[in-house]
This record gives C-alpha cells, sequence and structure tokens, in this order.
C-alpha cells in the first residue's frame, strides 16, 4: 500500500473520530507508567475506576515502592492479573527511585527495562508522555491495520510498527496510533466488527465468517 493511500485512510479515520485520543486518566509521567502498565489485557475504562483510589493512597514512585503487595493487589482486583501487576508497579517504582532519582526515564531501552515493560507500553510513554514520535502497537493497532491491508496478515508487532513508521510521516505517527486504536476499539472489533456503514467495507481483508 502507498502512503499516500494510507494517508487518505487516516482522513477518514480523523472524520470518524476528530477527538482520538489516550483514554487513561493520568497527571504526570508516573502514573501514566503505571496506568499503561496496568492496561494489559483490559480496559482503559476498568483501569480509570482503579487507579484513583491507587494514586491518592501511592501517588509517587517512592511511596508504591514500600507498599505491600496484598493492599495494592486489594486495590486493583478488579482488573485481573492483580497479582503480577501489582508485583510489577512495585517492583518498577523501586527502580525508578534507586537508579532514577524518582523520574521516569525517557529512552526506550531504560523503559524496557522494567519490570512488566514491553515495547508497546515504552512506545506509549515516549508519545504520550515525552512527544517523541512513536506509533505504539497493540491488539487493536495491529487487527485494524491488517483488516485494512496496510500491513500483512503475517506480519509480527515489531513489523507492523515498522511498516506504520515508513508509509505515515513521522508528525503524524502520534495520531495514527490513536486513530487505528479507536477504530479497532469501537468500530473494526475483534468479533462482531460493525462492517455494515463503515468506509472502508469494499477494500476490507476480513474474514467474514457465514452465519451458522
Amino acid at each position: 500500500m502507498s502512503k499516500d493511500e494510507v494517508t487518505i485512510i487516516l482522513e477518514n479515520l480523523a472524520k470518524l473520530f476528530p477527538n482520538a485520543k489516550c483514554e487513561l486518566v493520568y497527571h504526570n509521567l508516573f502514573e501514566l507508567l503505571v496506568a499503561v502498565s496496568l492496561s494489559a489485557q483490559t480496559t482503559d475504562k476498568a483501569v480509570n475506576k482503579v487507579t484513583p483510589s491507587l494514586f491518592a493512597k501511592y501517588p509517587n514512585p517512592l511511596r508504591l515502592s514500600l507498599a505491600d503487595i496484598n493492599d495494592v493487589k486489594e486495590i486493583i482486583k478488579s482488573i485481573g492479573l492483580n497479582y503480577n501487576k501489582s508485583k510489577n508497579i512495585i517492583s518498577l517504582s523501586k527502580i525508578l527511585v534507586e537508579k532514577y532519582h524518582g523520574e521516569v526515564p525517557h529512552t526506550q531501552e531504560e523503559l524496557e527495562s522494567l519490570p512488566g515493560v514491553g515495547r508497546k507500553t515504552a512506545n506509549v510513554i515516549l508519545t504520550e508522555g515525552y512527544h517523541i514520535p512513536r506509533i505504539p502497537v497493540d491488539t487493536h493497532v495491529e487487527r485494524v491495520t491488517k483488516r485494512m491491508g496496510i500491513t500483512e496478515k503475517t506480519d509480527s508487532v515489531l513489523q507492523v510498527e515498522l511498516k506504520l513508521m515508513s508509509l505515515i510521516d513521522e508528525a503524524k505517527w502520534h495520531q495514527a496510533h490513536h486513530l487505528f486504536l479507536f477504530m479497532g476499539r469501537y468500530k473494526c472489533l475483534a468479533k462482531n466488527p460493525h462492517c455494515e456503514d463503515c468506509f472502508y467495507k469494499d477494500k476490507c481483508k476480513y474474514d467474514k465468517k457465514p452465519p451458522k
């Protein structure tokens, strides 16, 4: 697919989702890092329900680094995987305090060295928190771009990211990420996508299953 074709797709997505943006509620980089870490395999809406209580009790890396894991587990129990997530955010807080003077690092390598932080999470921190151009690829971005034929079905998550970076102007990476994400979150769903009025339905590569 050409850069011009991707540009047209993004223009159509911008009409559908003019207010596409990060839906996690946060007030600083530490809160963003924790919220994104908690968002794995759950929804931003679910995370936003638990973070007010979490940040009220543990407002900074030092406080969270000293937290009792059982208390953190209880606060975030509704989002699932609460043991691993509690362990990770306490551990990464300790590293922030001991190695980074309580600050969130701003390089890919440093971010990915933190417990529970992978490439996607690191990219979110860089583009959302530090305004460093990145295209985080989550399940929504991967699904939508493959169905649209921008990327190939066999592409890895990293290959999807690199292809999108090559096809989209760097200045538009941040917004493109949100547009593809919103498309996947609200229209091009994993199951039962809303295809009937989609601007791309005639070109879409989604394997529509015949009714049983």
